[in-house]
């Protein structure tokens, strides 16, 4: 039994074909969603570990699949028909794990919401190990400003102004980006 709850979201010409596949390999379809629906809504609503979309062309869809990416990130598939440039395009920015054109194939199923599911966790994995990143290279910034600070005013050598920064980090129990904060802070108090 597959324990991962499905919105399935099917154009009105969709022979529900899909829904069924789903839930005859054990997985919980819990809202085969029309179109009009609102579909942040409806994954909020619901405990949804994967979004399916069984359609012709994801253009009308592209705002609800940003806002989703930014707001509520789960695994998205896409069975369509439409392979311009443009829309893969948009649908790789978007973030979407899997964009199947023209390919809703039974035995394939369980293998491409896998294969998406990985996906997106890598792509996850990836983005918190870039804002780590991003937030590292910002405490360096500071550091390195209020190294400065400390060497203008204080006349300290670089390695005198860290050691300093470090130990008064040390002494107040909090990060060394949190010292050159307050050292920049106070800097700025004082001009």
């Amino acid at each position: 039994m597959n324990a991962l709850n499905i919105l399935l979201i099917e154009d009105e010409t969709a022979d529900q074909l899909l829904e069924k596949i789903l839930v005859a390999k054990g997985y919980a379809v819990i809202n085969a969603a029309k179109p009009e629906a609102n579909i942040p809504s409806l994954v909020a609503n619901n405990d949804t570990d994967v979004v399916i979309f069984n359609i012709d062309s994801p253009k009308k869809y592209f705002q609800d699949i940003h806002y989703l990416n930014q707001n509520r990130p789960l695994p998205m598939i896409i069975f369509a028909t439409d392979d311009t440039p443009d829309t893969i395009d948009q649908i790789i920015k978007a973030g979407v794990s899997a964009y199947v054109v023209n390919g809703l194939e039974i035995g394939r199923i369980d293998c491409i919401i896998n294969i998406a599911v990985a996906r997106f966790k890598e792509r996850q994995r990836l983005k918190v190990e870039l804002e780590k990143t991003k937030s590292k290279l910002e405490e360096r910034k500071l550091i390195d400003r209020a190294k400065g600070i400390l060497i203008k005013t204080r006349g300290f050598t670089e390695d005198d102004a860290y050691h300093t920064l470090r130990k008064l980090a040390m002494d107040r129990n909090i990060a060394i980006g949190e010292m050159a904060k307050n050292v920049i802070a106070m800097a700025e108090l004082l001009k």
